[in-house]
């Protein structure tokens, strides 16, 4: 039976964790301990809350490290688990060779991304925001540099224009456990990792979202804003500014202008209709944004009906 840390932190990474831990008698192997990042500091009174991954294995009675640091202490720790794979999905740190050296049958790392295309911490977003029509969810070697591992097991996933950040990355965390499992039970039948394949094609690097990145720009195409609001939902959410306050865009469709006429005299950014079967509606560089929800600073997302009834004078405004 191979014995597996799981090394990961956030949600997606414990719907993966989950579904690991369901499969494993069915498929032979045993998750002996689980790595996280430290608890960070959350909330008005910044009390220490552990990641998702941590706080799920806890609740389990799994084994739980969160190093600062994967340094000496941190393989003095978890050497004695007798740990054979590790695996990972978005942990957040690179492994050194002496982290991984303490794994017989080596690592493998769940990316959801058709590798070498996105690589990094933020392929999900990067793919619906380029609007391509495809994408992968992949299982790959640990290596020493990021993302280049061989491919050992890999789903293409077909985009429809309808996902967003979070629909995809929950479906790439189940499907990647899915893959994961057979991956551990090929290596535990062989003794080792099976044989990747060496990733092929152009290259690309995803990075850090920060908030500014999924700020609206209004002179860009309905097209385009629809598909910054469902890349970055639910986090950071796409945002603008509504007399000088944050307005989160949650859900919103690109439609044309032609159906509208008030289009036709309205600014960029200027809610010119509200439609109660389209909703709120914001002219663009080229289109028109209907928004569906969306979330005012300070208060709870609404429905764009709900939203209206107690924004009567929403109409009108030019959103920066």
């Amino acid at each position: 039976m191979v014995k597996v840390l799981f090394a990961g932190s956030p949600e997606a990474a414990r719907i993966t964790l989950e579904s690991l831990l369901n499969a494993q008698n069915s498929f032979g192997f045993e998750i002996a301990g689980v790595l996280s990042n430290p608890p960070s500091a959350k909330g008005r009174h910044k009390d220490l809350v552990p990641t998702p991954v941590a706080a799920f294995a806890a609740e389990k009675g799994i084994p739980v490290f969160t190093p600062e640091h994967l340094d000496g202490a941190a393989r003095d720790a978890i050497s004695p688990l007798g740990a054979d794979l590790l695996v990972c999905f978005a942990y957040g740190h690179i492994f050194g060779p002496k982290f991984l050296s303490l794994f017989p049958k080596g690592g493998i790392n769940l990316h959801p991304s058709a590798l070498p295309k996105y690589r990094g911490c933020s392929p999900v977003p990067a793919a619906i925001i380029n609007r391509d029509k495809e994408t992968a969810v992949t299982i790959q070697t640990l290596g020493l540099k990021m993302d280049e591992g061989d491919i050992l097991a890999q789903t293409r996933v077909e985009l429809n224009g309808s996902e967003n950040g979070e629909s995809l990355l929950k479906y790439s965390a189940e499907e990647g456990a899915r893959l994961i499992c057979h991956v551990i039970k090929e290596t535990d039948k062989l003794g080792k990792l099976p044989a990747g394949k060496p990733q092929t094609g152009e290259s690309s690097y995803t990075g850090i979202i920060t908030k500014e990145d999924a700020r609206i720009n209004w002179k860009e195409s309905a097209e385009v804003i629809s598909a910054k609001v469902r890349a970055y939902y639910p986090q950071p959410g796409a945002w603008c500014l509504e007399n000088g306050l944050t307005l989160r865009i949650l859900e919103a469709l690109s439609v044309a202008d032609e159906s509208f006429p008030a289009a036709a005299s309205a600014a960029c950014g200027q809610v010119y209709e509200f439609s109660k079967s389209d909703g709120i509606l914001i002219k663009t560089g080229e289109g028109t944004l209907a928004v569906k929800m969306l979330q005012r600073q300070g208060k709870n997302a609404m429905d764009y009906k709900s939203f209206m009834n107690g924004a009567r004078n929403f109409c009108g405004t030019v959103l920066e």
